[in-house]
């Protein structure tokens, strides 16, 4: 029972998350953390002249509050009864995972697609992409579906696995904290430059190694869902630094290449117009099902990630003890 128990948690939560996903109609912690940020910003914006030093306020004020309160929920309940904590946990580690909101929310990019809706799959991409989605025609909608089911394989799934293995559902409750700050003002225009510029550095930094991890878990798991290995491999090693951003580029690279579709290139956010260089060859057309394709290479990783740092949870528990 004893090697048993460290993993539990994780496992429980991924789990949960295939099964049930994001509970829309119930409070939510990122949605909870999320409103922390909107709060801290406007009380940055009123009270700091310099927004740089502002920012750093902001995010150390989040990161110390929401893991703050992780941390002292599970010491309670832990302390009350094991299995209360790992019920907790459990449950802490579920809303950490993202891989059924991400699979129901492109999906639906998909079934407006099949029905020849684009404005329905206009409005459905938007709701999981940053960029301007009024300008994308029907491929464009496509590709950003797969971008973002590819890019968010790490943020929202394997890089949250990744720190809860190591730091427990707590060290996951730090990291998606620090990823929402910079979705949320992260953003390099005048408004968020200088406010987002701390809590997008720290999420680079962050997301450096999972990031990397995951292409490689990406790539092998190419092979088991019947797409191309060996092109995800070349692309990736090709590609991966064809991006901003010193990590995004990783497994939307891997799966431009496992799929055999070009990915990226020019995009609008806020109605300006981002130079961007592509990701993959453009070896056919994307098409509707490269989204299908691009949610079954995201959930072979995952499960190959949960396997690998189950094991890792267990041996760092081990040598604790």
């Amino acid at each position: 029972m004893r090697y048993i128990i460290p993993f539990l948690p994780l496992v429980i939560g991924f789990l949960l998350d295939a099964l049930i996903g994001d509970p829309y109609s119930l409070p939510h912690p990122i949605r909870l953390i999320g409103k922390l940020i909107s709060s801290l910003e406007k009380y940055v914006r009123a009270h700091f002249r310099d927004l740089r030093t502002g920012g750093v306020f902001l995010a150390l004020i989040v990161i110390i509050l929401s893991g703050g309160m992780s941390a002292g929920l599970l010491f309670i309940c832990y302390r009350l009864n094991v299995w209360l904590g790992i019920t907790a946990e459990s449950i802490l580690c579920y809303y950490m995972l993202a891989a059924r909101c991400l699979r129901d929310e492109s999906m639906k990019v998909y079934r407006a697609v099949k029905e020849d809706d684009t404005e329905k799959a206009r409005k459905a991409v938007s709701m999981i992409v940053g960029r301007d989605t009024a300008v994308l025609d029907r491929d464009g909608i496509i590709r950003a579906a797969v971008e973002t089911v590819a890019e968010n394989t790490s943020d929202g799934v394997t890089a949250p696995i990744m720190y809860m293995a190591i730091f427990g559902a707590v060290g996951g409750v730090v990291y998606k904290s620090v990823n929402t700050m910079d979705s949320m003002i992260g953003y390099k225009n005048d408004k968020y430059r200088d406010i987002g510029r701390f809590a997008a550095r720290l999420d680079d930094v962050l997301n450096f190694i999972p990031s990397r991890l995951s292409a490689l878990l990406m790539i092998l798991s190419a092979g088991l869902s019947g797409l191309d290995a060996k092109n995800a491999l070349r692309i990736w090693r090709r590609d991966r630094r064809k991006h901003e951003s010193p990590n995004s580029a990783q497994t939307e690279s891997a799966c431009a290449g496992a799929l055999g579709v070009r990915l990226a290139g020019d995009a609008y956010y806020f109605g300006e117009l981002h130079r961007k260089p592509y990701i993959g060859d453009d070896t056919r057309p994307i098409e509707n099902e490269d989204i299908r394709r691009a949610n079954r290479l995201m959930y072979i990783t995952s499960v190959m990630c949960l396997a690998v740092f189950a094991a890792v949870r267990v041996i760092i528990y081990g040598v604790i003890l």
